[in-house]
């Protein structure tokens, strides 16, 4: 009986070593497969998207902020006197 489990367990190891070569040498594949990488956009451009929309949803959290919540003109905001009296009041405190 403990012959048997031995011999299987010897052939599963002999099985588990003949599958990881394969397993190894199909990783490699999709490794090498995957490392060639055609980019649609370059990395210049999503960077500047990337700019351009941090830009936009500040200002549109500045327009629905002053605007909506503030209960002010949403255009207030493009205003250099608007920006100077918000100033004026945080550095008189």
């Amino acid at each position: 009986m403990v012959a048997k489990e031995s011999a299987k367990m010897a052939t599963r190891e002999e099985i588990k070593k003949t599958k990881k070569p394969k397993k190894e040498q199909e990783e490699k594949v999709q490794s090498k497969i995957k490392g060639i990488r055609i980019r649609l956009i370059p990395i210049w451009v999503r960077i500047l998207l990337v700019l351009i929309f941090m830009a936009a949803s500040a200002l549109a959290g500045l327009v629905i902020g002053y605007g909506v919540i503030g209960k002010g003109n949403p255009e207030d905001v493009l205003n250099k006197s608007t920006w100077q009296h918000i100033i004026d009041l945080v550095e008189k405190e």
